[in-house]
């Protein structure tokens, strides 16, 4: 057995705790650790490339706004001179007035020909500016003192197209030159650089505050990474190095460590645990079971230690075995509180295991050793006392407490001999012989001293006091009064033995006598019994045949008074038949009642009865039991409610429960009054399971309450009764909840109510396997046994527990 749970241990899988502690872990993250020695080098270098390929997406995105800026302005400015220089035509530009007209026709022409920092000059053959927009405050005199000498832009005009270029000024702008037609003049269309890459400056600016944001943050990360990659690395060895250094510490000292985590039903064992049972360690979690079953049987187990735990938040100290590899049983402390896990909110049992093998051995043998003392010095008919260096008590037995009239209490070890001795009475003392002269037991310098004392009972006792090595003396006292009158005690013996067998022989003739007398009584009883068994045969058959013989004639009285009130053959007359002939029917029909509960309850007592005991829904049952009192509960207006708590199940027969719980819902609804309530409640309490139905009625005297539940008994008599009824709906009720082996009770307050609670077994495995066993059959003993029913002398089954 040890190597079978050996290697049970051995295959159980490992889990990642340290010291018991759980690690909440993936199968990603566990993926992710054996990737870690890469990553630590692979990420640093995934986060500088992904920075590398940011900056270089942005710069050729820069660079194709760019371009895309220029290309767009360089088009802007050449179709600008071009539909410029289509509108003046052939105008004449020589005079002022056809300088004015050609101001007038270019403001007239752009409109917004200022915006984005565009310039544009007209000029004539003579290559003097005759018109600008915008209108400068100072007109530049030709075309060539803007665009520069060294400029081929004018000569070159529509063929050169747009082109960059540097002014006079030294401005770089964007510049279109183009002809007016017969070579009239010439239009130039200038733009500065700056003004068409003002914006792109502007997307550039953006671009690289935040690649320079993304830079700082992912240089963050990577350096909160490679920090925390390094910590984590360092408190992994600071963790390996603290359970390598517990372990050893607990490996010395012979202890172990314990986490039980308790709503998993997991234990954690340290090294030191497996090492001092003798199992290899493990570096994972034991399941509860494995556990459990190394615990020795006789000190309890695991799961009622779990019980109380679940009950109360309280801390363990406890010892108990468990086998070691070897077979040995080993004696474990247990010392452990409740840990409150914060993660989860889970609790764990934390503590240690100390090997308390030796100690308990130890203290088996002193113990024994002690115990075999004290029960010889308690055995020995002499007064013993010991006492210690200090005068303080050691040991004494019952007849030196006797002696000195000293009860347990005062002569407790520990206490000293002037307190011992003052509670205590000095024995009355006829006379002294001392052998070696009288000294005080509280003098140390005597070492051993015997006399003997007369007592004033006639009694003679010899007292032998001796030093102990430890500086102690023991005293005993001997009684040796046989000795000193032996031959009065042989005289005082002769006569009392000769009382004696005359005592006996008296004895032995009053015992022949009440042996004699037992054995008539016995005849008598066994004689009441058979005609008693006999009489309530009698009465079960008699109860049967006249029930029977009351049926048939009631079948008939009730099925004419059906044809006479239906009017079959022929109209009665007079109304006032058809109430008669429904009195009669209601009559039959309560008297018909009458006679089944007769029936049923005769049945009962002679235990003919059987019952189909399955597992049902005490809902269902319950709902059943309220309609059949529906229709009387609301002609008197009494309120009708049920509360029961969800998914109870009940091992009963369905019909006999239905008739239980009818019967006491039919004297709840009987005796509540107009505007009263009844109330149905049922909840589960352990293996039982309790149906409460509570009313607002007249209630019964207590004195009455003895007499409820018995055949035929009633509270009410003959002369004051005002509700009719057999009295044995109650009697059936409870003798039905009996034989299923729960019970019936009812308490009850005059003019507040009574509330009866119907106790009923709940489905366990025990008794649904008593149940269906193979070749059980349904009686009364065996549902009696599956319900755990101990057997009344009135011979009706008690509910158990």
């Amino acid at each position: 057995m040890p190597e079978a749970v050996s290697a049970s241990l051995a295959a159980r899988v490992r889990a990642d705790t340290i010291l018991g502690i759980r690690r909440q872990r993936s199968a990603a993250d566990e993926r992710m650790e054996r990737a870690e020695t890469w990553l630590r080098i692979a990420v640093p270098g995934m986060l500088a490339g992904f920075l590398l390929c940011l900056l270089a997406v942005i710069t050729l995105h820069l660079r194709l706004q760019h371009a895309e800026a220029v290309r767009t302005a360089h088009v802007e400015i050449e179709g600008l001179a071009r539909l410029t220089a289509a509108a003046f035509g052939e105008s004449n530009l020589v005079g002022d007035a056809a300088r004015t007209s050609a101001q007038d026709r270019l403001h007239a022409l752009m409109p917004a020909g200022a915006q984005g920092g565009r310039q544009v000059f007209v000029a004539g053959r003579d290559d003097r500016i005759v018109a600008a927009y915008p209108a400068p405050i100072r007109l530049p005199s030709t075309l060539t003192a803007v665009l520069g000498p060294d400029q081929a832009i004018g000569a070159l005009a529509e063929s050169a197209g747009a082109m960059i270029m540097r002014l006079a000024d030294g401005a770089e702008v964007i510049a279109a030159v183009h002809s007016l037609p017969n070579n009239s003049g010439q239009v130039a269309v200038i733009r500065p650089v700056a003004h068409v890459t003002a914006a792109w400056w502007e997307r550039l600016c953006t671009l690289a505050v935040l690649f320079g944001a993304t830079t700082l943050v992912v240089a963050g990360i990577g350096t909160a990474y490679t920090l925390q990659s390094r910590r984590a690395r360092a408190s992994d060895r600071v963790c390996e190095e603290v359970r390598r250094r517990l372990d050893t510490a607990l490996g010395r000292g012979r202890c172990g460590l314990w986490d039980w985590d308790i709503p998993r039903g997991e234990i954690f064992w340290s090294d030191s645990m497996y090492a001092m049972l003798g199992y290899p360690a493990e570096k994972g979690l034991l399941s509860f079971g494995d556990v459990n079953d190394l615990v020795h049987p006789d000190d309890g187990d695991l799961y009622s230690l779990a019980r109380q735990l679940a009950a109360t938040d309280s801390t363990i100290d406890h010892e108990f075995r468990m086998r070691g590899a070897s077979g040995d049983w080993i004696w474990l402390r247990t010392r452990a509180e409740i840990v409150h896990d914060e993660a989860d909110g889970s609790r764990h049992l934390v503590g240690i295991a100390v090997d308390v093998t030796e100690q308990r051995r130890l203290a088996e043998s002193n113990a024994t050793a002690d115990m075999r003392l004290r029960d010889a010095v308690e055995a020995i008919s002499e007064a013993f006392v010991l006492w210690d260096d200090a005068n303080r008590l050691v040991l004494c037995n019952s007849k030196f407490r006797d002696l000195h009239a000293l009860s347990a209490e005062d002569a407790q070890p520990g206490r000293r001999y002037a307190d011992i001795m003052g509670r205590g009475v000095l024995p009355p003392v006829r006379r002294e012989v001392p052998d070696i002269g009288r000294v005080s037991p509280q003098d140390h310098a005597f070492s051993a001293r015997t006399l003997e004392v007369e007592l004033t009972d006639g009694r003679w006792l010899q007292v032998s006091e001796r030093r102990t090595k430890d500086g102690g003396y023991v005293s005993v006292g001997t009684d040796i009064t046989g000795l000193k009158r032996q031959q009065e005690k042989l005289v005082v013996s002769e006569r009392e033995l000769l009382a004696t067998v005359k005592d006996l022989k008296r004895s032995r003739r009053a015992l022949e006598i009440q042996t004699h007398q037992l054995a008539e009584l016995a005849e008598q009883h066994l004689d009441q019994k058979a005609k008693a068994e006999i009489a309530n045969q009698a009465k079960s058959e008699f109860l049967a045949n006249m029930s029977h013989e009351l049926r048939t004639p009631l079948n008939a009285i009730m099925g004419f008074a059906d044809l006479m009130e239906n009017e079959v053959y022929g109209r009665l007359g007079d109304a006032r038949y058809v109430g008669y002939c429904q009195d009669i029917q209601e009559s039959g029909t309560y008297l018909l009642s009458v006679i089944d509960d007769i029936l049923h309850m005769a049945r009962i007592e002679a235990k003919r009865v059987s019952l189909d005991r399955r597992e049902i829904a005490a809902v269902n049952a319950v709902r059943d039991a309220v309609k059949l009192v529906e229709l009387a509960a609301q002609s008197k207006g009494v309120a009708l409610r049920v509360e029961m708590q969800p998914n109870l199940r009940l091992l009963a027969d369905e019909r006999a429960l239905i008739q239980i719980l009818g019967n006491v819902l039919q004297n709840a609804v009987k005796f509540t009054p107009s505007g009263g309530r009844v109330l149905v409640r049922g909840r589960s309490c352990g293996t039982f399971i309790h149906l409460f139905v509570e009313d607002s009625g007249i209630g019964i005297p207590k004195s009455a309450l003895d007499k409820i539940g018995k055949p035929f008994e009633q509270v009410e008599n003959n002369l004051t009764r005002s509700h009719r009824g057999s009295g044995l709906g109650l009697a059936i009720a409870r003798s039905t909840a009996e034989l299923h082996g729960g019970s019936l009770r009812i308490r009850s307050d005059i003019g507040v109510g009574t509330i009866v609670m119907v106790r009923l077994p709940a489905p366990t495995p025990e008794r649904l396997a008593a149940l269906t066993r193979p070749g059980a059959e349904a009686t009364l003993d065996s549902l009696r046994l599956a319900s755990g029913a101990t057997q009344r002398p009135d011979g009706r089954a008690a509910a158990a527990g």
